[in-house]
């Protein structure tokens, strides 16, 4: 399995051309709908595909979460994600795959791997409410195969917060409120779960905030906020102080969007933070390649915080 992924030296080269590689996987025939539905995880994040390990089981583990495994001496986490995509299979799951997001290394147990496709973000959409119900919100975008099927890209941020034990309350009640007035900052990121511990960052430093769910909605936003400032006769910095984006967006990625930011002479002055669970450092080369200020490995409240508070100049 591990010939199906390419060199990072050609992935990195999609960067900034709102493409990206997903590996095509399934869970097995869902028993309730009889369907075999087909997910896909971006090759970035994927380390190798290999065939399921023994693992160790232990007591008092999450749900979902299969046990341990011993991956060259490090012990490694191992997650059906049937039980947070909602396919209840007979079939086996005798594939892993191995995969890195936030510095952590992970195994996902599914049925089979199909193969690596490359398509532009563009192609990806938000998921209707249908299929994110269907789900449990754990799809956050949507693609059309030219054979008619449809691919799912999971919620990994979701699943990984709910698998990985933490404690963000500590974190955020360590947070000291700003005081300066008139402090906007605007962030993109398709995952609930994303969006929710950025706002409740961003709530604890006092700073007000606007969401967009994706690139594309995120450029929208922007363009509305630069017509309506320079109705007023002001920059559109007047409106915005901060912009921090995801990586990982159907529509239009990060990589776009800070393109599209940074080609635009209204935001010129405006920092913009790359804020992904692609945390390896060739990803973190890209970013600010792209023109990103700085990147911020997904999540931690301290560390976000800090340096949300030294570009916003608050220290």
């Amino acid at each position: 399995m591990s010939e199906l992924l390419a060199t990072v030296d050609a992935r990195t080269r999609l960067a900034g051309t709102n493409r990206l590689e997903m590996l095509l996987f399934s869970l097995g025939e869902d028993c309730q709908t009889g369907r075999r539905e087909i997910f896909g995880i971006n090759v970035f994040k994927v380390r190798e595909v290999t065939r399921r390990p023994p693992i160790t089981r232990s007591p008092d583990l999450p749900p979902g979460v299969e046990g341990m495994v011993s991956l060259r001496s490090h012990l490694t986490p191992v997650i059906n994600l049937g039980h947070f995509a909602r396919v209840a299979t007979s079939d086996p799951l005798e594939l892993m795959i191995t995969t890195e997001y936030n510095g952590r290394v992970q195994g996902f147990l599914v049925h089979s791997v199909e193969t690596i496709l490359r398509l532009d973000w563009s192609q990806m959409k938000v998921p209707p409410a249908m299929i994110s119900a269907e789900k449990n919100g754990a799809v956050t975008a949507v693609a059309e195969l030219k054979d008619g099927r449809l691919v799912m890209m999971l919620d990994v941020e979701r699943v990984l917060a709910e698998t990985t034990p933490h404690n963000d309350d500590y974190d955020f009640q360590q947070l000291v409120p700003v005081t300066q007035a008139n402090i906007t900052v605007f962030f993109a990121d398709d995952s609930t779960v994303a969006r929710k511990q950025i706002e409740r960052t961003l709530d604890a430093l006092n700073l007000r905030h606007i969401a967009a769910v994706n690139g594309a909605d995120a450029w929208r936003a922007l363009c509305r906020i630069a017509d309506q400032a320079a109705e007023r006769k002001l920059p559109a910095s007047n409106e915005v102080q901060l912009i921090i984006t995801d990586v990982e967006m159907p529509e239009m990625d990060g990589f776009m969007l800070t393109k599209k930011i940074r080609s635009d002479p209204r935001f010129r002055g405006i920092p913009i933070l790359m804020h992904s669970s692609l945390s390896g450092e060739s990803n973190q080369l890209l970013g600010l390649a792209n023109g990103v200020d700085e990147y911020i490995p997904k999540f931690e409240a301290r560390r976000f915080a800090e340096i949300v508070s030294r570009h916003l100049k608050l220290e």
